[in-house]
């Protein structure tokens, strides 16, 4: 027997409408008739949530609950899901994510999107994890605290080590040193871009902090400013993506000794609008 899609297993509204819906479908219910178990009188008003074309208000969100079955913690569940997915700005959006971690159920299904969220929380776990591979490593806080620039608290250092074991990133080897695993964590589509936004700009205060830490002969921080059109921007960006995957393909070559963990960024982004062509549109 089909049960009903589970509103916990969502990090979209519009797609669990389009999931529910679909379900509720098979089983003679109309858009219209969706609309009228939420006492909305446009029959076609939910399709167009579910199309992206229109916007859920809050109190109707709590009657679209009630339309779909959902009570009690996954009505409530819903109503936070709308607000995470409607945020206009990222502290907004944060904190609707962070109401959204709270429910167990959540919890327990999207236990790979909280382990993903642990690790990008902070720039200095994925650098933790390289400096392990180090020849010269040495499995002391105080040690670790000191090798990273900037410096970390010695209760940092071992709060990322307990979290890197827990996430299966480190692992001790037969003789009980902290080895690196094959295992990786990717960003997840709904709410890998929080964590990653986070990550990044910490990891871009990192390169604007490295101009003075470092001398020029350890660190490049180059920039290249060109105007192309929307193709050459998606060719620029799809080239950056392949020179990223070949500098993995080619670390083993590159790591050497590995007596020290660097960062590469590299960024692309616009620095003005697109311009419209004073010709277009003229007869």
């Amino acid at each position: 027997m089909a049960i009903p899609p589970d509103v916990f297993a969502y990090l979209d509204y519009r797609t669990y409408l389009r999931a529910h819906f679909a379900f509720a479908r098979e089983r003679g219910l109309s858009h219209r008739g969706l609309a009228r178990r939420a006492g909305i009188r446009s029959p076609s008003f939910l399709k167009s949530v579910m199309d992206g074309e229109k916007s859920l208000a809050m109190r109707t969100a709590l009657r679209v609950a009630k339309a779909c079955r959902l009570e009690g913690e996954a009505a409530e569940y819903f109503a936070h899901l709308v607000a995470f997915n409607q945020a206009r700005d990222d502290d907004t959006k944060r904190a609707s994510y962070e109401r959204l971690r709270t429910f167990g159920r959540w919890r327990r299904i999207h236990a790979l999107d909280l382990a993903r969220d642990e690790y990008f929380s902070c720039w200095y776990l994925p650098a933790i994890r390289e400096l392990v591979s180090s020849e010269s490593f040495v499995e002391d806080p105080r040690w670790i605290a000191r090798q990273l620039r900037p410096r970390l608290k010695v209760a940092q250092v071992r709060k990322a080590l307990r979290t890197l074991e827990s996430l299966g990133l480190l692992q001790r080897d037969a003789e009980g040193k902290l080895r690196q695993t094959d295992a990786a964590v990717t960003s997840g589509l709904e709410t890998g871009s929080l964590q990653l936004a986070r990550f990044h700009r910490a990891m871009m205060q990192r390169a604007s902090e490295a101009i003075d830490l470092f001398p020029r002969e350890e660190r490049d921080l180059g920039a290249l400013t060109l105007c192309i059109d929307d193709e050459g921007l998606a060719r620029l960006k799809k080239r950056v993506q392949e020179f990223r995957r070949e500098l993995l393909l080619d670390e083993p070559r590159l790591a050497g000794r590995r007596n020290r963990v660097v960062q590469i960024n590299v960024q692309v982004f616009p620095l003005s609008v697109a311009v419209e062509d004073p010709q277009r549109g003229k007869p």
